[in-house]
C-alpha cells in the first residue's frame, strides 16, 4: 500500500509538470522537432522548456520550435465525428459591435477569399421604431439539414457530433446543395488555391475537417473548426471576438465558453436570455442560438455612417432573403 501511495505521488507529480510546461511552454511531439531542438544552433530567441512524449524536459529557443500541426483524421473518422459530443454556438446580439473579426480569424484560417465570406456580419433593424445592431451568421448545422438530403454523391454529411461538413474530394460542384439551403451559408469556389494556401499547408493530406487546400469547382462552408476541437481548442471566430459575443461548447454537458473562458451553463443561459434560433419554423434544426440584442453593451451603430458599399448589408429582418 505504502509502494502504491509512493508511485500515485510520483506520477500525480509528473502530470502536473506536464500540464505546467505545455501551459506555460511547447509540447514535442516528434523524433524531427526534438533533434531541431537539441541542433545547438544559435539564435535570439526566448528560451523555453519543452516535454517530450516520455516525459523529458528540455530547454530550447522559441525561433526553433514550430507550433505542432497534428496530421488530420482520416476521411471515414472525419464523416463520423467526436463520440459523445454535441456542439452547439450561441451568438450574443447585445454584445457584437460588429468589427467583423470573426469573419477575418475564419477566412486566415481557412485561406477563403474575400468573395466568400463563412460567416458574414449584417447590420440588421427589426423595425423603423427600433434600434439596429449586428448580426453575425455562419453556418447553422441544422440537425435536420436540407443540403445533406439533396446531395447526389453524398459530398455533404450529418456526423453525431452535430457537425454537418463537405467532402470537396467527393463534390462534384452541382451546388444541388447550395439551392436547398435556406440561409445562404454555402459558397461555390471559382478559383484555385492561391499561393500563400499551398505554401502555408505544404504537404499535409486533405480532411474534410480542415476542409483544405481549397478545391476549385466545389461547394464550402463554416465547418466549426472540427481540426481545432479535436485539439481542445474552440473555432477561430470564437476564440477572436472582442466581445466575448459568441459562445462555443458541447449540450451534452450543456456548457458553453467565449473568447474571455466564461463558461456558462447552456440551457439555462438560453433561458435566462430569451434564445432563440434563426427561422427555426422552417424545421431544420439549426445547432446556432442567438441571443436577443437587448440591454446592448455599446453604444447602439449609426446607420448613416455605412458606406455605399455596404448598404447591401442593410436588411430588415421581414425583408431578409435567405
Amino acid at each position: 500500500m505504502q509502494e502504491d501511495n509512493k508511485q500515485n505521488k510520483k506520477t500525480g507529480r509528473r502530470d502536473f509538470l506536464r500540464k505546467s510546461l505545455i501551459t506555460g511552454g511547447v509540447l514535442i511531439t516528434g523524433s524531427l522537432g526534438l533533434e531541431k531542438v537539441l541542433s545547438g544552433a544559435k539564435d535570439s530567441g526566448k528560451i523555453v522548456k519543452v516535454i517530450t512524449p516520455d516525459g523529458k524536459v528540455y530547454e530550447a529557443s522559441s525561433d526553433d520550435l514550430k507550433e505542432f500541426r497534428p496530421l488530420p483524421v482520416t476521411n471515414a473518422e472525419a464523416r463520423k465525428g467526436i463520440a459523445n459530443k454535441k456542439f452547439v454556438m450561441v451568438i450574443d446580439l447585445a454584445k457584437c459591435d460588429g468589427c467583423k473579426k470573426c469573419t477575418e480569424a475564419c477566412q486566415e484560417m481557412h485561406f477563403t477569399e474575400s468573395d466568400r465570406e463563412w460567416i458574414k456580419v449584417f447590420k440588421m433593424k427589426d423595425a423603423d421604431a427600433t434600434a439596429p445592431y449586428y448580426f453575425p451568421k455562419p453556418c447553422f448545422h441544422c440537425d435536420n439539414p436540407p443540403c445533406t438530403k439533396v446531395c447526389p454523391v453524398n459530398a455533404t454529411f450529418k456526423r453525431q457530433d452535430g457537425i454537418v461538413l463537405i467532402d470537396n474530394e467527393r463534390c462534384i460542384g452541382c451546388r444541388m446543395c447550395m439551392a436547398a439551403c435556406p440561409y445562404s451559408t454555402r459558397f461555390f469556389n471559382w478559383s484555385h488555391p492561391a499561393p500563400a494556401q499551398t505554401a502555408a499547408i505544404g504537404n499535409i493530406p486533405y480532411s474534410p475537417e480542415q476542409s483544405v487546400p481549397r478545391r476549385m469547382g466545389t461547394v464550402e462552408k463554416c465547418d466549426f473548426c472540427p481540426d481545432m476541437i479535436r485539439q481542445g481548442k474552440m473555432p477561430a471566430c470564437a476564440t477572436t471576438c472582442p466581445m466575448n459575443a459568441i459562445y462555443f461548447g458541447d449540450q451534452n454537458e450543456d456548457a458553453v465558453t467565449n473568447a474571455s473562458g466564461v463558461t456558462v451553463k447552456f440551457s439555462q443561459f438560453l433561458e435566462d436570455n430569451a434564445g432563440y434560433r434563426h427561422l427555426e419554423e422552417l424545421g431544420t434544426e439549426p445547432r446556432v442560438y442567438y441571443l436577443s440584442p437587448k440591454n446592448r453593451k455599446y453604444p447602439k451603430p449609426d446607420m448613416k455612417s455605412v458606406s455605399k458599399e455596404n448598404k447591401h448589408l442593410e436588411m430588415d429582418m421581414g425583408t431578409m432573403q435567405m
